[in-house]
Parts: structure tokens; C-alpha cells; sequence
């Protein structure tokens, strides 16, 4: 699978900056290439997707934060494995963007740390949501950002 294979769309994240009422932010990834390539991945070996807790969401950046136009690879990775199950490119300003967003719905809700959704498509036909509280982002070095990330609070990495 290729990274253009990927979309993502960010919804829920405006209302940050014009003060409207806190919704949870969502990030819909669409998948547009072989339909079992992505299906293989998200699914255990007993052919069941992969719930929300076997998953992980990363960022890792390709450049430095300083650096205008700055990008990286948004990940999901299988939990137990350590295995990329789709990365796709995305613009460090908008999923620093999300991030903070998803950061302070958690706040307005009392969630610990915070919260947000993937929705995961094939062609724009729905295959898994994920509610989410932990967005880990990482520098170009590989060095986890704790204050860039999403980490609810009594998580030890």
C-alpha cells in the first residue's frame, strides 16, 4: 500500500479558534487502492478487525517544527506488534491543529487527556471507527514531543 493510496480529512477541529461549542474531533482516513491490502492489515489472526485498544495513532515529522511548510507521516500502527498498518503524508500544522483540538474537547468534557475518533474507509464505504485518547508525536529523530502530543494523564511511555 502507498501513502497516496491515503486521504485524510480533520472535522471537529475549527471550533478551537471561533469559540463554538466543543464537538469531538474526527479524523476520517479513505483508503483508495486494493480493498484486501488494507482489510489484511486490520485484521487479528482470527480475522476479526482490530479494536480500538490494539491500535495506535503516531505522527512522526519529517522536518524540523522551525521549518515553514513542515510535514510528517501519520501512522497507525498495531499495538501489540509494532506494525505499520497504514501511513499516509499530512502537513505538521494540521495534525498539531487536531491534536490541540482533541486536547481541549477532552478538557471541556472532563475526559483524562482527551479525545477523538478515526474513521477508517475503503472508497468511502466505512470499515472501523476508533475512539481514541492518545496521539504520540514524534520529532524527525524520533524523539517522542510530550508537549506536541496527546497522552492521557497516568499513562507511563
Amino acid at each position: 500500500m502507498r501513502r497516496d493510496h491515503f486521504e485524510l480529512e480533520a472535522h471537529n477541529v475549527d471550533w478551537v479558534e471561533t469559540g463554538e461549542q466543543p464537538a469531538e474531533p474526527r479524523v476520517v482516513i479513505d483508503f483508495h487502492g486494493p480493498a484486501e491490502a488494507l482489510t489484511d492489515r486490520l485484521t487479528d489472526a482470527d480475522g476479526e478487525l482490530l479494536e480500538a485498544g490494539e491500535t495506535d495513532v503516531t505522527f512522526r515529522l519529517q522536518d524540523s517544527l522551525d521549518t515553514p511548510d513542515a510535514t510528517g507521516v501519520v501512522g497507525v500502527t498495531d499495538r501489540i506488534t509494532g506494525d505499520f498498518l497504514l501511513e499516509l503524508n499530512e502537513k505538521a500544522d494540521d495534525v498539531l491543529r487536531f491534536v490541540r483540538a482533541a486536547r481541549e474537547y477532552g478538557q471541556s468534557i472532563d475526559a483524562d487527556g482527551g479525545r477523538y475518533s478515526v474513521v477508517l474507509r475503503i472508497d468511502g464505504e466505512p470499515l472501523a471507527t476508533y475512539s481514541k485518547s492518545t496521539f504520540l508525536v514524534y520529532d524527525a529523530n524520533g524523539s517522542l514531543l510530550r508537549s506536541k502530543s496527546l497522552i492521557p494523564s497516568g499513562v507511563e511511555l
